[in-house]
């Protein structure tokens, strides 16, 4: 299956056989444990997935059980398969883990209970062409946005408000999947410089740097803060973030207030913009709510399978909170001109008029990725081994 646009919800689908659940369920009895990374509240991936959990819950009736802040600063002691256990024994008839940072708590509880129907957001365990494919977790199903598309859409917005054509990314840490979103960010951002605008991609300049997580740890991360500050100072216009946290959009809002001419597009939560409403430029988010509305269906109706979902935005309305996986909600700060601009590249993503993710590409120490005319497959994509040609900053922790 190609990385093609076309103006549907995109969905890899691969079954690995019917978890062995004990047949339905009362839906007002269906408990739904949700296990995050970083606190409910963050307007950031935390909140999304909690947003996205209560409306599943909100769907089918029952109880939503949460534990947040799973994470080695906050919670240096507990374990996702300790979590798991006191879910399981609370009733918990499914569990979701939230973070590519819990691969290994989340591995080791789906083999400890594999009558328990699990999905790992971010993960490719239940994908039988993937990398990390493991038959043997039955229970144990996966669920990803096709965020690329809100990061081509993202890096868009930034190089059309963009006056000196300095745009800087706010990264986490580097794996396949934020290689990938950045990449994807910075095609957006050519395609529009050059494409939109007229001017020489020459004339483009987009950093990357890494903080080292998905958020703020004080003294073993950078930080955000002090990361943002510096691309202002260096004289970058538009930030676009990358991490869970709103550090972004708050030092841009707070550097617009002392006169500077500044931008930022936060991620993950349809809210973030409120943090700092006339620098934002809008915000490619997150709604969890659909897929895990029809995961829950399936755990109450005894028939939920173990799959590798990968989801684009339903084009038809990639805002609307029943069906979206993926959305980009403007901000006040893009400029009616850029706002219409916007729309006609989105429009071309909707229609499959336009595919960025086509040779010929380069990864950024110039060797090969794509030939002329060859489209991207998902594997290409998902696996990124290097940012591409273009992008400044590290693609490996080496």
């Amino acid at each position: 299956m190609r990385f093609k646009l076309l103006p549907c919800v995109l969905v890899l689908l691969f079954t690995l056989g019917a978890c062995s659940s004990s047949g339905d369920i009362d839906s007002d009895s269906f408990k739904l444990g949700l296990i995050l990374v970083g606190p409910q509240n963050d307007h950031g991936w935390s909140q999304a997935h909690f947003e996205g959990a209560s409306y599943a819950v909100n769907k089918t009736g029952g109880e939503l059980i949460t534990i947040d802040k799973v994470n080695p600063a906050d919670s240096p002691n507990v374990t996702v398969p300790q979590i798991v256990d006191d879910m399981i024994s609370q009733g918990a008839n499914l569990i979701v883990a939230t973070s590519d940072d819990m691969k290994d708590g989340v591995l080791e509880a789906a083999a400890a209970h594999p009558d328990t129907p699990m999905i790992w957001a971010s993960g490719d365990t239940a994908w039988s062409d993937g990398e990390d494919y493991r038959s043997d977790l039955k229970s144990l199903g996966n669920v990803m946005g096709k965020m690329e598309y809100g990061k081509m859409i993202a890096g868009c917005a930034a190089a059309l408000q963009s006056d000196t054509g300095n745009i800087s990314y706010l990264g986490p840490l580097i794996n396949a999947e934020t290689r990938r979103l950045v990449s994807s960010t910075y095609l957006g951002a050519k395609y529009c410089w050059e494409t939109v605008k007229g001017k020489s991609v020459s004339d483009l300049k987009f950093k990357v740097t890494w903080i080292g997580f998905w958020f703020n740890i004080p003294g073993v991360t950078q930080d955000p803060t002090v990361v943002v500050n510096d691309f202002i100072a260096s004289g970058s216009d538009v930030i676009i973030s990358g991490i869970d946290t709103t550090e972004a959009i708050v030092v841009a809002g707070q550097a617009a207030d002392s006169g500077k001419a500044v931008w930022a597009i936060p991620y993950d939560y349809e809210g973030a913009c409120s943090e700092a409403a006339a620098v934002c430029l809008g915000v490619p988010y997150f709604n969890w709510g659909p897929s895990y509305h029809k995961i829950a269906k399936t755990v109450i109706d005894g028939n939920f399978k173990a799959s590798f979902e990968w989801i684009g935005p339903d084009w038809d309305d990639m805002n609307n909170h029943d069906s979206s996986a993926i959305g980009f909600m403007k901000g006040d700060g893009l400029t009616s001109d850029n706002s219409k601009s916007l729309d006609e590249f989105i429009e071309k993503l909707a229609k499959g008029d336009l595919n960025l993710w086509k040779g010929p590409l380069n990864y950024q120490d110039g060797s090969a990725f794509l030939p002329d005319g060859k489209e991207a497959s998902d594997k290409d994509i998902w696996y990124l081994s290097m940012l591409l040609e273009g992008i400044e900053g590290a693609s490996t922790t080496e």
